[in-house]
């Protein structure tokens, strides 16, 4: 991000949250700097996230990119303000048990970043600090209140969650491309690892992988889905935390 001002906060944080105004020099202003969000956002839905310059967004936004400089410092400042957008505000969360409310939590981040898969491309290079993703973060503590965890076991849960999250659903985008672009099925390509996996290994030493191998698994995956894997391991974290919150957020005598 750009460098601090006299507030301690980058310069495009300070625009995020409507505490500074880009100073008013030169033509009389036609842009806004939501306007120039937007015009990123649909740049990036449209033509994927390696299009979102800032010639390209000025060009969207009906503008020159000197223009938008006046407005966004950087091309880093508007992509972690593309990301912000984006992401939106958390919905009202179920008060049924803290479990409950971390599982709706957890997926409706996932369907927030489904909703735009280009932008999980977009590298995260701090914390926390936009408006929205705070927002997401508060809503993240509060399903927690109940778990007497303290505060900063609660954030290294939320950190681990949301990171699971947003692993999920880039994996998800990443092999539906893939599938795409081959022209095959999820059922296809995990006969095809098997076989694979079967040639490559062969008359070495994989006892495990090989007994999962003779079990078939690869050559009859199923039903499972990716929204079943995903929830697979949503429960594995929440019986996790189940424990940690038993033991009242002591780790395991080792």
């Amino acid at each position: 991000m750009d460098e601090r001002n006299e507030s301690g906060l980058p310069e495009s944080v300070e625009l995020a949250w409507g505490l500074r105004e880009r100073p008013g020099k030169g033509p009389k202003r036609t842009l806004t700097l939501k306007g120039i969000v937007e015009a990123a956002v649909r740049v990036g839905a449209g033509e994927g996230l390696d299009a979102v310059s800032m010639s390209r967004v000025a060009a969207e936004a009906g503008a020159s990119a000197m223009a938008l400089y006046r407005y966004v410092p950087s091309k880093n400042d508007l992509l972690a303000l593309v990301l912000d957008e984006v992401l939106g505000m958390p919905p009202a969360l179920p008060e049924a048990g803290w479990r409950e409310s971390l599982r709706a939590y957890a997926v409706a981040l996932r369907e927030a970043l489904r909703e735009h898969p280009w932008a999980l491309r977009i590298p995260i290079n701090g914390p926390p600090i936009m408006p929205n993703n705070v927002a997401w973060m508060e809503a993240g503590m509060a399903c927690m209140r109940g778990t007497g965890l303290d505060g900063g076991t609660r954030l290294s849960v939320l950190t681990l969650l949301t990171g699971y999250v947003r692993h999920t659903a880039t994996l998800i985008d990443d092999l539906g491309r893939a599938l795409r672009a081959a022209g095959t099925s999820e059922q296809q390509v995990s006969v095809d690892y098997g076989a694979m996996l079967a040639a490559a290994t062969r008359g070495r030493h994989f006892p495990e992988l090989h007994g999962i191998l003779e079990e078939g698994i690869f050559d009859d995956p199923g039903d499972s889905t990716p929204e079943d894997e995903f929830v697979f391991g949503l429960d594995c974290m929440l019986d996790g935390l189940e424990a940690l919150v038993r033991r009242g957020g002591h780790p395991p005598a080792v």
